[in-house]
């Protein structure tokens, strides 16, 4: 509740003065019938109903005065209303999902953690189109931007080696992706771009698939994901004795994936185990925040006329009260 003409509260200090002014009345009123010596017509007023009721009318006058005051202060409901403006940003998210992705340097695998952190990292957007490629030999479009996050949900967790040939095609996967966004009218695009190893297969070279993305105005973040040590474990599903493993050799080139990245105002990330995966995406997210513009609308609803109408009302009563209803004939 806020006030309009709150000055008129002023105008309640006059009420002390005027308790006083009345007390003053009332006691000059009825002095002469407490010195007079005939109680006779004393017991007569005492035994009057009206008498009871004798500063009701001057209650009743007060009580409106102060309702009247009240309304002139103009009390009003203030309701807000909200507008926000965005814009927001496309986003495509590239996976590798070669072979090698089964190496158990993060856990349980390579690729079901990066699925996890990618899905974490959806949750956190708001407002923002998000879309998927995935590559090995060839790249394709899994999921193109959207605003339906369930949608991107479920698709990550379809994501699994076998969905095409063996092989890290780069340059094809983030090629892919530029495409999907080159004709985006988002204020910006932004590609997030992981694997875990070079760059072995398909028709375009990964570092002229950067000059396009920088071309079209879009932004790369690469992400190499695989321990620091020179090797990982790599499970062999043997039908006879089992599960066991045999070490890869870890081999991502740092150098391309580095300046891919900084030649489109991005930046290169280098994740070593689940933990730092996720502080990875995280940064990134921090990086790229979407901008709101919020309009805030105030509207104010007068609520004085209850009380007007209540104080007016309470004069009307405390005139009968003092002209008929307790009047009291002293004659």
């Amino acid at each position: 509740m806020v006030w309009d003409n709150p000055y008129w509260f002023l105008a309640l200090l006059l009420i002390p003065g005027i308790l006083w002014a009345q007390y003053r009345y009332y006691k000059q009123l009825w002095l002469p019938f407490m010195t007079y010596s005939d109680l006779t017509d004393l017991d007569s007023i005492r035994g009057n109903w009206r008498a009871y009721g004798a500063f009701a009318g001057f209650i009743l006058q007060l009580i409106a005065v102060i309702l009247i005051i009240t309304a002139l202060a103009r009390p009003q409901e203030e309701q807000t209303y909200t507008e926000r403006l965005v814009e927001g940003i496309d986003i495509m998210l590239v996976i590798d999902i070669s072979s090698s992705m089964l190496a158990e340097d993060m856990q349980p695998n390579r690729l079901i953690a990066v699925k996890d952190v990618a899905s974490e990292f959806v949750d956190r957007r708001e407002s923002d189109r998000i879309g998927v490629v995935v590559f090995a030999r060839e790249a394709f479009t899994l999921v193109p931007p959207t605003l339906d996050y369930a949608l991107v949900q479920k698709q990550l967790e379809r994501v699994d080696l076998g969905m095409t040939r063996d092989g890290t095609a780069i340059g094809m996967g983030l090629a892919t992706a530029v495409n999907r966004l080159r004709n985006s009218d988002a204020e910006s695009r932004v590609i997030i771009l992981l694997t875990d190893g070079e760059n072995n297969a398909g028709e375009i070279d990964p570092l002229t698939a950067g000059e396009l993305a920088s071309t079209f105005g879009i932004r790369v973040y690469t992400i190499g994901a695989s321990s620091d040590a020179r090797t990982a474990p790599y499970p062999v599903h043997d039908p006879i004795r089992g599960t066991r493993y045999h070490q890869i050799r870890i081999e991502i080139d740092e150098d391309m994936m580095r300046t891919i990245a900084e030649s489109t105002g991005g930046r290169y990330f280098r994740a070593t185990d689940n933990r730092s995966l996720s502080q990875v995406y995280r940064e990134i997210d921090d990086l790229e925040r979407t901008e709101f513009e919020e309009i805030v609308y105030h509207e104010y609803i007068d609520r004085h006329q209850n009380l007007l109408t209540w104080g007016i009302f309470l004069l009307f009563t405390a005139f009968l009260c003092d002209r008929w209803l307790f009047r009291i004939d002293l004659s």
